[in-house]
């Protein structure tokens, strides 16, 4: 198992906009693709950061997924995120960090 580590920049004023579009594309994605285990969102009110936790059976299962269809779906969530926030232009979550844990 390994779990994908995210986190993004999430004001407090669009914690709401943030899970909303989480839910409708990220969620949705994920939840059709092989190895894919489950996901816990977290939201730091001092950092105003969201983490999300994605866990998968296997590294080669997540690496397997499609850029293509990610971007797609980046697309979807900041479609949603912008709308939920008024921004106009770009994504209103920007990812500020990328990782991946271990099980020990």
């Amino acid at each position: 198992m390994v779990v994908e580590q995210l986190r993004l920049k999430v004001p407090s004023d669009a914690v709401t906009a943030w899970l909303e579009a989480e839910r409708g594309s990220w969620e949705l994605w994920l939840a059709q693709q092989p190895g894919f285990m489950r996901r816990q969102l977290f939201w730091d009110p001092e950092r105003q950061e969201g983490t999300l936790l994605i866990y998968w059976a296997s590294r080669e299962q997540w690496q397997a997924t499609s850029s293509e269809e990610q971007e797609q779906v980046q697309q979807r969530f900041e479609l949603l995120a912008r709308a939920g926030t008024g921004q106009e232009q770009g994504n209103p979550f920007p990812l500020i960090f990328s990782g991946e844990l271990l099980p020990q």
